[in-house]
This record gives C-alpha cells, sequence and structure tokens, in this order.
C-alpha cells in the first residue's frame, strides 16, 4: 500500500507529457489568391434606340451571323412580355419541364454550409427564364406586325455572350496595377432585359477568345520567383472545386509590385461571367513523416571530429578520454557514445555524455583536442523507451501547424513511433510518466 501511495504522489506531481504517433503522410502548400480574369472581349453597341431583348443564355457561345437580341423601337414587344403578368402564358410545357429541371438539379446539390452558389444559380436561371421567354415571342413575332420597328440584332463575331460590362474590358497583364485588384471598389453594370437602350449604348459582351489567363498579385519577390521557376502550376477554382494547368509569367511595376499570369487554354465559359476568381494554387505536395510543429526543438550537441572516433567491445562507438588518478598520473579511458548525426566531418554528441573542457586523445597518435565546440540539430523527443530520447530530423516542407520530415539516417525516427507533442515540455534524458 506504501508502494502504491508513493506512485500516486508521484504520478499527480509529475508534469504529464502527451505523446504523438508518427504517421507517414503529405502536406500541400497551397496558396489561395483572388485573381483577375483577363480575356478577349468585344462590347457590342446597339445600332438603335428602344427596348432590347435577348434570345441566348448568358455564357453561351453563338457563331458570327447569329442573332443575340431585337431592339424594338415601338414598344411592341415589351406589350407581348407583359401578357404573362395578364394570365396568358408565354411559355410552353416543354420549358416548365425546363426550368424545372434546372430547379431540381441545383437542390439535389445545394449545401447550407456554401450558400453562395445561391447566387450564381439566381443569374444562371434568370437567364434561362430571359431566353425561353424571348424566344416564344420570337416564335411569332412574325404575327406582332413590327412595321419595320423591331430591329434584328447579329452577332459581328464568334464569342460566349455575357450581358454586363466592368471597365476590364480593355485590361491586358502589362496594363494593370494595383488599384484594379482591389475588389471593394469594383462594380459591374448588368445588361437587363428588356431594358430601354439608346444608339450607341451597349448592349451585350463577347469573349471571343478561348484562351484567357487570371492575375494575381503576390506578396514578394521570392514568392514570384518561385512561382515562375515552376512554369506550369496545378490551379484548384474555388468556385466549383475544379482544377486545370495553367503556364505562368510574370512581372513587376514601377512601384516594385509583383504580379503573376496564369494562363488556360479550357473554362472559359464556365468562367466567362466572372471578373474576380477565387483560386488555390496547388505548389507542392511533399510525402514525409508528419510531425506537429509543436513536437520540433533545436538541440545543442557538442562536435567531435570523426578521427577522435573510435570502436570499442561489441562494436560499440566511442571516444578515449584522458584521465588522472589521484597520484597525478594520466591514463585514458573509453567512453561509450551514440552520436546523433554525422556532418561535414564531425560527429554530433550528448552533451551529457562529455563535459566541457573534456580532453580527448586520437587514436594511435599522440594528437589531444579539447571538448568546448557546440551546433545545434533540429530533431524531436522520442518516448517510446520511456524517456526523452532526442531525434534528429530534417524539415522538408511547413506550413502553420505541420511539417513534412526526413529521419536521419543514422538514428532513425521511424513511422508509429511515439514522440513528445510538444518538445518544450521535456528535457533530454527525463523519465516520462504517461
Amino acid at each position: 500500500m506504501l508502494y502504491v501511495l508513493i506512485g500516486l504522489i508521484r504520478y499527480a506531481a509529475t508534469d504529464h507529457v502527451a505523446g504523438y504517433e508518427v504517421r507517414t503522410g503529405s502536406l500541400s502548400a497551397n496558396t489561395v489568391y483572388k485573381g483577375i480574369a483577363l480575356r478577349k472581349e468585344q462590347i457590342v453597341e446597339s445600332p438603335y434606340s428602344g427596348y432590347v431583348n435577348y434570345f441566348t443564355r448568358e455564357s453561351d457561345r453563338l457563331g458570327a451571323g447569329k442573332l443575340a437580341c431585337t431592339v424594338d423601337e415601338s414598344g411592341t414587344v415589351s406589350d407581348r412580355l407583359g401578357a404573362e403578368a395578364a394570365g396568358e402564358s408565354i411559355f410552353s410545357d416543354q420549358d416548365y419541364r425546363q426550368m424545372e429541371s434546372d430547379i431540381i438539379g441545383f437542390t439535389s446539390e445545394f449545401s447550407e454550409q456554401n450558400f453562395s452558389p445561391v447566387y450564381d444559380f439566381k443569374s444562371s436561371y434568370s437567364s434561362t427564364v430571359q431566353s425561353l421567354t424571348s424566344n416564344s415571342i420570337l416564335m411569332d413575332i412574325t404575327s406582332i406586325g413590327d412595321g419595320g420597328a423591331i430591329h434584328y440584332c447579329n452577332t459581328p463575331v464568334s464569342g460566349y455572350i455575357t450581358y454586363s460590362t466592368d471597365g476590364y474590358e480593355d485590361k491586358t497583364f502589362e496594363t494593370l496595377t494595383l488599384a484594379d485588384f482591389d475588389y471593394a471598389g469594383y462594380q459591374k453594370k448588368p445588361l437587363s432585359n428588356n431594358e430601354l437602350v439608346t444608339s450607341g449604348s451597349p448592349v451585350y459582351k463577347l469573349a471571343t477568345d478561348e484562351h484567357w489567363s487570371i492575375a494575381i498579385q503576390v506578396d514578394s519577390e521570392e514568392t514570384a520567383q518561385e512561382l515562375l521557376e515552376m512554369e506550369v502550376v496545378r490551379v484548384r477554382f474555388l468556385k466549383n472545386q475544379l482544377e486545370s494547368n495553367a503556364a505562368i509569367t510574370g512581372r513587376v511595376d514601377q512601384d516594385g509590385h509583383h504580379y503573376i499570369n496564369l494562363a488556360f487554354t479550357n473554362s472559359m465559359m464556365t468562367f466567362c461571367t466572372d471578373r474576380f476568381i477565387d483560386i488555390e494554387l496547388i505548389t507542392s505536395a511533399r510525402k514525409g513523416l508528419k510531425l506537429p510543429l509543436s513536437a520540433l526543438i533545436n538541440g545543442s550537441f557538442f562536435i567531435v571530429p570523426e578521427e577522435y572516433v573510435t570502436i570499442g567491445t561489441g562494436s560499440q562507438q566511442g571516444v578515449l578520454r584522458r584521465t588522472m588518478d589521484k597520484d597525478g598520473n594520466l591514463s585514458s579511458e573509453f567512453v561509450a557514445i551514440t552520436p546523433y548525426s554525422l556532418k561535414d566531418g564531425y560527429y554530433y554528441v550528448d552533451m551529457t555524455v562529455l563535459g566541457q573542457g573534456d580532453v580527448l586523445l586520437k587514436p594511435d597518435s599522440n594528437e589531444t583536442m579539447q571538448v568546448s565546440a557546440t551546433d545545434q540539430l533540429t530533431g524531436v523527443y522520442n518516448i517510446n523507451a520511456g524517456y526523452a530520447d532526442f531525434r534528429e530530423v530534417t524539415i522538408e516542407a511547413q506550413n502553420e501547424e505541420y511539417a513534412i520530415v526526413q529521419p536521419n539516417s543514422t538514428y532513425a525516427l521511424r513511422e508509429f513511433d511515439f514522440i513528445a507533442l510538444d518538445a518544450g515540455s521535456v528535457r533530454p534524458g527525463e523519465f516520462i510518466y504517461e
């Protein structure tokens, strides 16, 4: 009972060390940016004054010479659009089935944790209804009797059609400035169906090239250089989690701001309505032993030239240390050591094995050296044996919480080893009570 009582007292009085099981994992050094979409865009202006009506869903691709909209000088089409409110349906059963299908598709994928797709669906659905409405009227537009007041506007070139302007249409990567990345000041002007327009005013916009890019502003020359050296990077679009490869180019403006351009050859249709796009650059995915940063510590060690290390009984490594007896006679003793690393011809030795000022003898020589020089190693405390045993590691990559490390081959840390989760809470050689 006394033994148990003493054990309980020691357990209660001891700082308990939390363990962490070492496992192999990966660490992606990814960075999120809000980039500016740059495209070859052409704003098409109306040659007439009147009410504009569109016949294509936004982001659809139109060939050159295809009908994009009509401009109604008399307002006849506008009156027709009001028939729905008066109880006269302008949609067919097929139109209702298409709208129902769109709604079911959206609700099946909707998540309350991510509300932003609602706005994308609202825009897309409004465009669908707009297209169905206008096409329904277009089918019997000849019966309206326009008298030449309804003008047909065809596309001058092929491209993806959008119904908004924002002032970024003529910007290129070479002309971008830091102010262009101010999302808070960004304004997008919608071009609405059945709105009154004047001659020479914008009525729609065409993205005319499948090649497009996203420009980002990076915070340092080092980051810019790392990206430029990659030449190609994997990009994840946060809007829909799709991924695509992008070719990388860069520039620096006169004020020293660094910009990176990510060029794509696909996905134009998906993002042709977006100017600011949230992306994630998947720049690396290092694999190795994954450790929390709290487990890492810099340990101090004596460094001993490798020519002073010899082999003793049982192939044990050690050094010959000079001793002096009480009569002043000099001799030597073999001190077993366990080197923690071998770098540039020096062994790293635990400071509890040797003492500052110890004199070591070089085997088969009269040369000596005094123990004094120290250096540091990065490592963790292995607690498999019940005490804090330092193990060196080499950090390959890290983020705010974890590091990917490679073990030192001589004195290795291995998968499934247990280490101290908080390296600062233990001392070298300390017994661990868990």
